[in-house]
């Protein structure tokens, strides 16, 4: 048992960086309470671990008298002078008094003791290692779930990712490695608590940081973020050097820069949006592709009305109205868009002219045409901003979906080879 409880002491050392002299303490007090049941009310009785033999043996200080009268508080001169060979009357003698078969007894107040002061310890390391390490990435492994929430093992500490911290498109597997964001070290009732997250904007702020050195250095500024995790991100950037292409340097070189952050964010779309302090150029930034055609700004209540054609509305408004909504969010702007209504041509032209344009696009039939218009897809930037899978839920598509999409990837490039460069997906 020695050997195993050495063992242990040492293996909580080194894992968990609690020095083993401290733990020996912990269970030398805990020990403490079992020698006091097993050996009786002995004077001043304390009990010590030979920290190379893990031996665990009790001693009590007992006083020198002529005759024990008390075995628990004296011991006789005879007896005192084989232990310490100049002991007198009066003095006092420090003698082993370890019972038989204590190692058994003791070992279990020892291992609760120790566990409750490694948890106690761990907890105080949890936080003064961590406490300054808010807005940190770090990596660890998915170690087990509960309920919806994941822990997370860091090493030395355990960290949980919880159900509101995460993506919702993302899933996790035992032993899987991820990365996360450390937004807070919470004081718990059941000790301090690393909380990670893999939702908030400012984890791809990090992840920018540290991929885009311009913005680490401070030549390229973040001026605002917008996200909804797991769909589609907007990072708005400024540079403080003229000659530094903000969006450029964040994109990289073949958009190698942009393609490691969206790989490390499952994929999810990332629009890289050059800031304006002039509302109506940086509201036209973040919504482009999308032509606007005219604003209406309204300084007291931050809200902008902004009018399109109407072959630009799904564009604008994005699937789901995501693209405007973002767009508030990043701009701190109400804007709203709204179709600018023609007069010229009625109902029936105007679904007859989308028909046409949309089957003017190598690749895609009349009839195809009429069937995308009638569902909303009135050109070609609003088609472009469909997925396969969007066509494919329509029963007159069907499989031909994903031919029909790469037909409006290729007139898009044809038309213009520019068109997304700064939206990957």
């Amino acid at each position: 048992m020695n050997a195993e409880f050495l063992a242990i002491l040492e293996y909580w050392e080194r894992e968990k960086g609690i020095n083993k002299d401290v733990l020996v303490k912990a269970v030398e007090e805990a020990l403490l309470s079992a020698a006091k049941k097993a050996v009786g009310p002995a004077r001043e009785l304390r009990c010590a671990i030979d920290p190379r033999t893990g031996d665990i043996r009790a001693f009590a200080k007992l006083v020198v008298s002529e005759k024990a009268a008390s075995r628990h508080d004296q011991i006789s001169l005879f007896d005192a002078r084989r232990i310490k060979p100049d002991a007198q009357l009066g003095d006092e003698v420090e003698v082993e008094v370890t019972p038989a078969n204590f190692g058994r007894i003791a070992s279990q107040n020892a291992k609760q003791a120790l566990m409750q002061h490694i948890r106690r310890a761990e907890k105080e390391l949890i936080y003064s290692e961590f406490k300054d390490r808010t807005g940190d990435i770090v990596s660890g492994t998915v170690r087990r779930f509960e309920r919806s929430d994941v822990t997370v093992d860091l090493g030395k500490f355990e960290a949980l990712l919880p159900n509101r911290e995460r993506v919702p498109t993302e899933e996790y597997q035992i032993g899987e490695r991820i990365r996360c964001y450390v937004k807070a070290v919470e004081q718990t009732a059941h000790g301090p608590e690393i909380i990670l997250s893999r939702a908030d904007p400012q984890f791809v702020v990090k992840l920018f940081q540290l991929e885009v050195s311009e913005i680490n250095d401070g030549t390229i500024e973040i001026k605002g973020i917008a996200r909804e995790p797991g769909f589609r991100t907007k990072l708005a950037v400024w540079s403080r050097d003229e000659k530094v292409d903000p969006v450029g340097a964040c994109v990289g070189l073949r958009g190698q820069r942009v393609k490691n952050i969206v790989r490390e964010l499952n994929n999810e779309k990332v629009d890289i949006i050059k800031w304006d302090p002039n509302v109506r150029n940086f509201i036209t930034n973040a919504l482009a592709p999308a032509k606007l055609k005219t604003f209406e700004i309204d300084e007291a209540r931050r809200r902008v009305k902004i009018l399109v054609s109407e072959d630009q509305l799904s564009l604008a408004i994005g699937k789901r109205g995501q693209n405007a909504r973002l767009t508030s969010k990043l701009t701190g702007w109400q804007v709203d868009i709204e179709p600018e209504h023609l007069t010229t041509l009625g109902f029936e032209e105007k679904v007859a002219q989308a028909v046409k344009a949309v089957a003017s696009i190598p690749g895609i039939t009349q009839e195809q045409a009429d069937v995308l218009v009638h569902r909303g897809f009135l050109s070609l930037e609003a088609l472009l901003q469909a997925e396969a899978s969007d066509l494919a839920e329509f029963p007159e598509i069907g499989e031909q979906a994903s031919t029909i999409i790469e037909a409006v990837r290729s007139e898009a490039a044809r038309r213009n080879p520019k068109i997304g460069e700064t939206s990957v997906a």
